[in-house]
């Protein structure tokens, strides 16, 4: 009978001791998981602090980009604006033949050749995927539609460039003296605009020609006012396309300066 009791009481020691190895190990257990979960927890902040640095400095570096592409736009569109009131000017002059003068014309006749192009700042954030730091999402996809945005005046520039090269400014070269015309357009100061520093002041010492061209030959040759029509159409179109890429632009900033609020409130 003591036999049988002493068995009894080993095992109930023996389950004791199991049982107190169980919790031990299910303790063990939950502490290196938690271990685990609070250094992914550390883990994953770090690297959300990371993300974030990373997502200021690509909307400081857009914010610069877009800047210098809504002042290049803009002065690309107020060149424009001049080619399309020259043009204007010069129809005038078509249909007001005692309004004409000599400088005045050649001055317009200057502005009617310009070929004002925008080449705007390429960011790579797409196809490197950068893109994906942003997290405003009206942001990431105007971003997206940039490429084809810039194409719709773009497209439009290559239309004006090549009628003015194979068909305008030939067509010039055989009624106005282009050595006339060129000096005018330096002594006006017109092709400075067009240097990568505005600010320089290149030596032109080119005189005009001694040989006088009778401009009202030029202007009342019937061909001419059909292309100023041209000129007006296409450059006209080609600001409205930039009028409306102004707009993607000034929207782009204003969603930048946002997102950029939540690092500097």
């Amino acid at each position: 009978m003591f036999r049988f009791f002493r068995q009894i009481r080993q095992r109930l020691l023996t389950h004791n001791k199991f049982s107190k190895y169980l919790l031990y190990a299910i303790g063990e257990i939950l502490l290196v998981v938690i271990g685990i979960l609070i250094a992914l927890q550390i883990d994953n902040a770090n690297e959300y602090r990371k993300e974030r640095g990373e997502e200021r400095e690509l909307l400081l570096q857009l914010k610069s980009e877009y800047r210098s592409n809504l002042e290049q736009l803009e002065s690309k569109m107020d060149l424009r604006n001049k080619l399309i009131s020259a043009s204007y000017k010069l129809l005038d002059y078509v249909d007001h033949p005692d309004e004409r003068n000599i400088d005045s014309t050649l001055k317009y006749l200057g502005f009617t050749i310009l070929t004002p192009t925008f080449d705007p700042i390429v960011n790579d954030i797409i196809s490197s995927g950068r893109i994906q730091l942003l997290q405003n999402p009206r942001l990431k996809e105007l971003l997206s539609r940039w490429t084809s945005d810039v194409v719709q005046v773009t497209e439009e520039e290559i239309v004006w460039l090549t009628y003015r090269t194979d068909t305008y400014r030939p067509f010039l070269e055989e009624n106005v003296s282009i050595r006339t015309l060129t000096y005018h357009n330096w002594k006006n100061g017109l092709l400075q605009s067009f240097q990568l520093d505005n600010a320089r002041n290149t030596e032109f010492k080119l005189t005009g020609s001694r040989r006088d061209s009778d401009l009202s030959v030029l202007l009342d040759n019937p061909k001419f006012e059909d292309k100023m029509a041209v000129c007006l159409e296409l450059n006209m179109l080609t600001n409205s396309q930039s009028l409306s890429l102004k707009k993607r632009i000034t929207d782009i900033l204003e969603l930048i300066e946002q997102e950029l609020h939540r690092f500097n409130p």
